[in-house]
């Protein structure tokens, strides 16, 4: 599809779209289901506390607990969703508000379960455990619930926080529909309506290559700043973060409300930060992202000589803001229709087996993807899906290496959920970001693999090995300078300090100046921060890395081992939840707890630089 222009949902052939009627044939199904749903919720609210008294009312509880998550999970992702196809459309705006309701008032519901299970205390929930049949699947979620006693509240207390939720996730909610449904950003003048200003100014016409004025969007934006027409890039650049400028203030009040809702809860909990609060949930301790931090600073070197490496190729004196994102190829990235992109990935997880091969192809064949942007649509790609739908991916395929890569990494967690959701009970049938983002990135790193090894247009190889780098740069240092400013944005709430949209975008340029250094910045790019939704969900961004790290440790014993390591591996992917994140990847051959994954992963990409400098 043309980045050109972009069409209304309708104009999008339904084979493309992802197959939500599986779920629910239509609205009044859903209604029915939420109905139920609704019903199941008050029947779990005449519970507390005091009805735990044994194995069998423990066991009870739990299993009444799991029916409405489970059930309750469905009719909350169906919502989200249906409002993600076009989130300018207020029937599911308000069907997801009424789903997030009912996710509020099932947790409140259930928030007397944890107190009651830590005031039993780990002695007595061993022996109900051993006295009790069935009680025995629960024993790591048990053990996860008593290893929290210190920070979980009393009844009442939780109840409260529980109620609060959707006040807590107020701000991200307002980011997404500010971001996603409300702006709209400048199209980029044709050569015609520009050709006298631009000669003028001694520029070249600021135009798309292919003759036609193109609409920027938060999806297209990345994929435009890669074209090799510089002036044009600048245009883009500029028209974009200009944007940006007009709601500055709205976006500063979202992000510091979300972060003094993630300080608040943390203390309302009782821990020292709002980090400590955030790994304790996956059992991570802060030594691991501190280390990530430390052992990327101290590698920046190599960031700087990717960033010397595409000023060289584009002959200029100086890199800037909107060249970062060129490849060093001299050219454009290849067309790979969405069909192609199909045919490379299903080749390229062979390694991992026959099963998980031919799981991704049906998967395909099944309309788990809903492929293309269209006007509303949120920006973005991701994998969705329950315990008791096949997985969805949304994404907003670009026609490029970019979002081939993009189709694999969801597919990763996609399959994922699938081995998960055959092989574990309900309760384990989730899993931490921690791991979710290596299961992403092994298939990155297997089509990477694949394309280099079976693909002879040098063209393109340059363009794989091109994409390859600048998602490691991406996905290692970005996102750790993510990392580092959330934490540092964090820390002055904590310590009381304000949190204005000009000290934002100081701290921002500051820390973009210090990882991209050979950079000539200017005042734009501090405003990138904005830009970020994943900011809206506290400490999310590390894991990124840290999944890359353990990622390239996989991959590589995968193609050293074979059959023996993808077997392993897909038995990681099997366990779900029900070992800690740190164990599962000890398990599959990744000790995350040092730097020394993070180093070998670093030093990996080193020699991906050297071969990109040999071809050039």
């Amino acid at each position: 599809m043309s980045s050109s222009s972009v069409p209304d949902r309708s104009d999008v052939d339904p084979e493309y779209r992802w197959d939500l009627e599986s779920v629910y044939a239509n609205d009044e199904e859903w209604e029915q289901a939420f109905d139920e749903v609704s019903d199941l919720v008050d029947r779990l609210s005449t519970y507390d506390g005091d009805d735990v008294t044994d194995g069998e009312s423990l066991l009870s509880v739990l299993e009444l607990r799991d029916e409405v998550m489970r059930k309750l999970s469905t009719v909350s992702a169906y919502a989200r969703m249906r409002r993600d196809e076009d989130t300018r459309r207020e029937t599911y705006q308000a069907l997801t508000d009424r789903a997030e309701s009912l996710v509020a008032d099932a947790r409140s519901a259930a928030s007397f379960v944890e107190p009651a299970v830590q005031d039993l205390g780990r002695e007595r929930v061993e022996s109900m455990i051993a006295e009790t049949e069935g009680l025995a699947v629960y024993e790591h979620h048990l053990d996860d619930v008593l290893r929290t006693a210190d920070h979980t509240r009393s009844p009442e207390v939780e109840e409260l926080l529980a109620d609060f939720s959707e006040v807590t996730d107020a701000a991200g909610d307002v980011y997404r529909m500010l971001t996603n449904a409300d702006m709209e950003f400048p199209t980029v003048e044709d050569s015609a309506e520009r050709s006298s200003a631009d000669r003028s100014s001694g520029q070249s016409p600021r135009e798309d290559p292919n003759g036609e004025a193109v609409e920027i969007t938060l999806n297209n934006f990345t994929t435009l700043q890669k074209r090799q027409d510089r002036a044009f890039r600048r245009d883009v650049y500029e028209s974009f973060y200009d944007r940006w400028a007009d709601v500055r203030n709205a976006v500063g009040a979202a992000y510091r409300n979300s972060v003094k809702a993630d300080v608040n809860l943390a203390r309302a909990r009782n821990y020292e930060t709002a980090r400590e609060a955030a790994l304790d949930d996956p059992n991570v301790p802060v030594e691991v992202y501190d280390t990530l931090v430390d052992t990327v600073r101290d590698n920046l070197d190599r960031v700087h000589r990717h960033a010397e490496l595409k000023r060289r190729v584009l002959d200029v004196d100086t890199l800037r803001g909107w060249d970062l994102y060129v490849p060093v190829t001299h050219t454009e990235s290849p067309e790979v229709p969405y069909q192609e992109a199909r045919e490379h990935v299903v080749d390229a997880v062979a390694p991992l087996g026959e099963d998980y091969q031919s799981r991704i192809a049906e998967g395909l064949d099944s309309r788990w993807v809903d492929v293309y942007e269209n006007r509303g649509k949120r920006s973005g790609a991701y994998s969705s899906g329950t315990y008791d739908t096949q997985p969805f991916i949304l994404m907003n395929y670009q026609d490029d290496v970019s979002s081939m890569y993009t189709l694999a990494h969801e597919l990763g967690h996609s399959l994922h959920s699938e081995y998960t959701s055959e092989n574990q009970p309900y309760v384990y049938s989730s899993y931490e970001i921690f791991v979710a983002e290596v299961a992403s990135t092994v298939n990155e790193a297997l089509l990477t693999d694949h394309l280099l090894e079976t693909v002879d247009d040098e063209r393109f190889r340059r363009h794989v090995l091109n994409e390859y780098l600048e998602r490691f740069r991406s996905t290692m240092f970005r996102q750790t300078m993510f990392a580092d400013f959330e934490h540092r944005v964090h820390r002055m709430a904590e310590d009381d300090d304000a949190i204005t949209p000009d000290r934002l975008d100081d701290l921002y340029r500051d820390l973009k100046g210090e990882f991209y250094e050979p950079v000539e910045l200017d005042d734009r790019i501090a405003r990138e921060w904005m830009r970020i939704p994943h900011f809206y969900r506290a400490y999310y961004v590390f894991q990124y890395a840290t999944g890359i790290s353990a990622a390239v440790a996989l991959a590589s014993r995968i193609r050293e081992e074979g059959e023996t390591a993808a077997r392993e591996y897909r038995e990681f992917l099997s366990k779900g939840s029900r070992e800690y994140p740190l164990d599962l990847l000890r398990g599959a051959g990744v000790d995350m707890r040092g730097g020394d994954a993070v180093e070998a992963a670093i030093e990996e990409y080193g020699r991906a630089l050297d071969e990109m400098e040999s071809l050039l």
